[in-house]
């Protein structure tokens, strides 16, 4: 019998009764699989995607696992729709206890968003910081913050300059920035939450490589039909056990109080130096705020 994303976890035993876990990307894929993972465990769970047809066909699902389900609709590129969402998740719950920030993709087209930044950036990591900031004061007190990256980040530098203009674009370099963001994002997550005396913690993940999860169709063309060529090879990581790395940093009590960490599946790891660089995290997160045009969130002593 095939292992659920909770079994490979080692988290099957976990009881989720009564916490409310938001699961963004989670249409299909091991956002997908997660969500239905957590909805086992007996969180209710809020689907998030931009199809409606299909978050409903996952919230069915998640309700024959026995679990309360929504779906909320957001297209990430667009910063009043991240808004709403987070406004709608706050109108419908007490309190988050698990923000598991997984949306994203790789994109071949440059183009700007509607407030002038790289699409890529933008959805990837614009879009979760803008959603985490926006429910912070709404997350439990032992909450967890789960962001998906990759191992993709190793190799570049984040240049802000480079996050509003498209010239000379390349899909994959862009995608690499946006997850090095990722990860930066959440080691400074953590040190702010740990400055303003909160209990929620926040970690990075690379979940594997995952041919069967359709990101590959976003590749350039010889990666993307190597990518395919994976699906043939056994040991290559599967949806489950992607989703197995997400309910794994999400639910398991060997991570209780650990934050600000990078795992590759279910194992710490050390990011690249640039992801390991507090100014540059720093100054990410100041930018972030300037380009969506909010005030600094989570300052010391807020």
């Amino acid at each position: 019998m095939t292992q659920t994303p909770e079994a490979r976890a080692g988290v099957a035993g976990a009881d989720l009764s009564g916490t409310t876990a938001l699961v963004t990307g989670s249409t299909s894929g091991i956002g997908r699989a997660a969500a239905r993972s957590l909805g086992r465990l007996g969180a209710e769970v809020f689907v998030h995607g931009r199809d409606a047809t299909a978050g409903e066909a996952v919230v069915d699902e998640v309700a024959a696992d026995g679990a309360d389900a929504a779906f909320v609709q957001a297209d990430f590129a667009d910063v009043d729709a991240v808004r709403g969402l987070a406004a709608d998740v706050r109108a419908e719950t007490g309190r988050v206890d698990l923000l598991v920030n997984n949306a994203g993709g790789l994109f071949r087209e440059g183009r700007l968003t509607e407030i002038g930044v790289e699409y890529t950036f933008h959805v990837n990591h614009l879009a979760p910081y803008l959603l985490t900031t926006e429910l912070v004061d709404h997350l439990a007190p032992d909450a967890r913050v789960v962001t998906t990256a990759s191992e993709a980040h190793r190799g570049v530098d984040l240049d802000l300059e480079t996050v509003t203009s498209v010239d000379s674009y390349s899909g994959w370099r862009a995608y690499q920035r946006s997850k090095l963001a990722n990860v930066q994002f959440a080691r400074e997550l953590a040190r702010r939450l740990a400055a303003t005396d909160r209990d929620v913690t926040s970690n990075a993940l690379h979940p594997g490589a995952i041919p069967g999860s359709g990101f590959t169709r976003f590749l350039p063309t010889p990666l993307s039909a190597g990518a395919r060529l994976l699906n043939a090879v056994p040991g290559v990581t599967s949806v489950r056990d992607g989703a197995a790395a997400l309910v794994y940093l999400a639910v398991s009590d060997r991570l209780d109080g650990v934050s600000g960490r990078y795992f590759s599946r279910q194992r710490e790891a050390t990011p690249s130096q640039a992801a390991r660089d507090e100014e540059t995290g720093r100054q990410l997160w100041e930018q972030s705020a300037a380009l969506l045009g909010i005030e600094e969130p989570l300052i010391h002593g807020d």
